[in-house]
């Protein structure tokens, strides 16, 4: 029992000096006013000499510049939580999310001495039971892993991927505080609710649960070898799955040129144009033919290999999306390409997810703009990364949600776009992917598509049919016991019930400044022992009482600008 006080304790003070810190470097970045609505310390107890000299220095960039850094140097939850929101289409202005989008996981590496206790505790065996060697300074390092090239024992040239120690608490720390957050600002901000900030954290938490566990990760490279087993123009890492764990994966190095060195790939020999429709076709492939998908294809990610099969590497961030959603997306675009302003709206609703159904004929009068805006053009003048701007544009506007797969697909392929220009200006992405479009359209018609959805529709409507009357049974029986229960929910009245609730609190706390005023006046009247002299020691203690607490309601009133 004292040890649980003793651990509650010692994360309470963890959790008082993570908020310290992360009111240090809003503060640092000229966020002044986030301290009116977050549980953060007060600024007597912040550094705020140091912190006025560093808000001079950074009064230079641009507020979404600000909002990027601070997002990096508080970590990788931060990071990844501003990832999220950029991908969001109605939380910040464009202007933020273009900035969040930018936004790098990349941090000085710790040295091999903690890392090599990781992967040893892990592996549970010596490093030398295992690698022939390892090269102490690591090829790639981020916030939440380092990456070290290594030999095994069987001679096979490796890379091991390694977590940070302590990086899971850190980020479990991070996730209770802005799901607290969250929680404060979903049921204090009116405004904020609408961009469900609990659902957000509770998004943010599942991605990262699955970006440390690397067994996922090899699990995403498994499933993604298996749906590309018969393509000849790719090239997959093999994994060591007897040496992966949840905070270690060891994984084949791949000796091939990163797509972004264009001065080595011309060096040797390659076409860059047959290069940009190689890695586009996979990526078309990944998206309309399987539907999973990986979902930060940046340079880095890809590699080159001498027979010029392309190599793709880091699969925590997978993407995918079910047969239904890449019809539908499908639908939309063709409905562009029809120039049909009504086909196109009513595919980006089955897209969307909204609490009310936007106003039709001003939602096609939009959608027509965005339409007008993009594709009455010539198709190499058109660009994916823009489209996607204008689209989250478009849906924020009338209150849209786009689903968090479909938002990651999109960057998908806004990434894959800026890849295969940086190879070839020319290449039209949208050209290459009609194809595949088509392709998705013919097979909703073929005839043993047709056949096996009428039989699944005919499975569902029996077993609704089947089920219906115990339903009814079920509704009236809970009406006869009383069980049966209506739930209001009323909306816009948080200011209301706010003031209020101040309002009885200062009566309440007036009657009792009230009420030991009027005790203190009686003791001091009845001569209560103990005595300072000719006056009792208790009311005077109580009048003492009585003046701070009076003190403190009228700064509180005053703060408020009420009287």
């Amino acid at each position: 029992m004292i040890f649980d006080r003793f651990r509650k304790l010692g994360a309470a003070y963890h959790q008082a000096m993570r908020l310290r810190h992360i009111a240090v470097v809003l503060l640092k970045y000229g966020y002044d006013d986030l301290a009116q609505y977050l549980p953060l310390p007060r600024a007597a107890r912040l550094p705020l000499k140091r912190i006025r000299v560093q808000q001079a220095a950074m009064q230079q960039l641009s507020q979404p510049e600000r909002l990027r850094r601070a997002c990096e140097e508080l970590g990788p939850t931060f990071v990844k939580l501003g990832q999220l929101a950029a991908a969001r289409t109605r939380i910040l202005p464009l202007e933020f999310t273009d900035e969040l989008a930018k936004l790098q996981d990349q941090v000085s590496p710790l040295p091999f001495s903690a890392m090599r206790i990781v992967i040893e505790e892990e592996l549970d065996r010596p490093l030398i039971k295992v690698f022939a060697s390892v090269e102490e300074t690591p090829i790639g390092s981020a916030s939440i892993a380092q990456v070290h090239r290594a030999k095994l024992l069987t001679g096979e040239e490796v890379v091991i991927k390694v977590q940070r120690p302590g990086i899971q608490k850190t980020v479990r720390e991070d996730l209770a505080i802005l799901r607290q957050l969250a929680s404060l600002a979903e049921a204090h901000l009116p405004e904020w609710r609408l961009h469900q900030p609990v659902a957000l954290v509770d998004e943010l938490a599942r991605s990262l649960e699955k970006e440390m566990d690397f067994t996922s990760e090899a699990a995403h490279l498994e499933r993604f070898a298996w749906q590309f087993r018969d393509e000849p123009t790719i090239y997959l890492p093999t994994v060591f799955l007897e040496l992966t764990r949840p905070r270690v994966l060891v994984m084949e190095y791949v000796n091939g040129i990163k797509v972004s060195k264009i001065g080595e790939l011309d060096a040797a020999g390659f076409d860059r144009g047959e290069l940009s429709s190689r890695i586009a076709d996979l990526v078309m492939k990944q998206i309309f033919t399987h539907g999973f998908f990986h979902a930060d294809p940046h340079p880095g990610n890809l590699r080159i290999m001498p027979d010029r099969r392309v190599c793709f590497l880091d699969f925590g961030m997978m993407g995918y999306l079910d047969l239904r959603t890449r019809e539908a997306f499908v639908d939309f675009v063709w409905g562009i390409a029809r120039r049909s302003e009504t086909s196109v709206a009513t595919a980006l609703l089955k897209l969307t997810e909204s609490d009310t159904e936007p106003e039709r004929g001003m939602f096609e009068t939009d959608v027509a703009e965005f339409m007008h805006r993009h594709f009455y053009r010539a198709a190499g003048e058109i660009h994916f990364g823009n489209l996607v701007a204008q689209l989250a544009r478009l849906t924020g506007k009338h209150r849209l949600r786009l689903p968090p797969d479909l938002v990651v697909m999109l960057r998908a392929l806004s990434l894959t776009e800026e890849l295969v220009r940086q190879l070839n200006p020319e290449h039209n992405l949208i050209a290459q992917a009609k194809p595949f479009m088509k392709r998705t359209r013919m097979e909703r018609v073929r005839p043993r598509r047709l056949i096996t959805s009428a039989l699944e529709f005919a499975q569902e409507v029996g077993e609704t049919a089947r089920e219906l009357p115990n339903e009814v049974r079920r509704i009236i029986s809970q009406i006869k016991t009383g069980n049966a229960r209506v739930n209001f929910r009323h909306e816009g009245l948080e200011p209301a019930t706010n003031a209020f609730e101040r309002s009885t609190n200062r009566l309440s706390f007036a009657l009792v400044v009230a009420a030991l005023i009027i005790s203190s006046s009686l003791i001091i009247r009845a001569n209560v022992p103990p005595m300072w002299g000719d006056v009792s020691v208790l009311g005077l203690v109580g009048y003492l009482l009585a003046g701070l607490m009076g003190f403190w309601l009228l700064i509180s009133i005053l703060r408020h600008g009420k009287m």
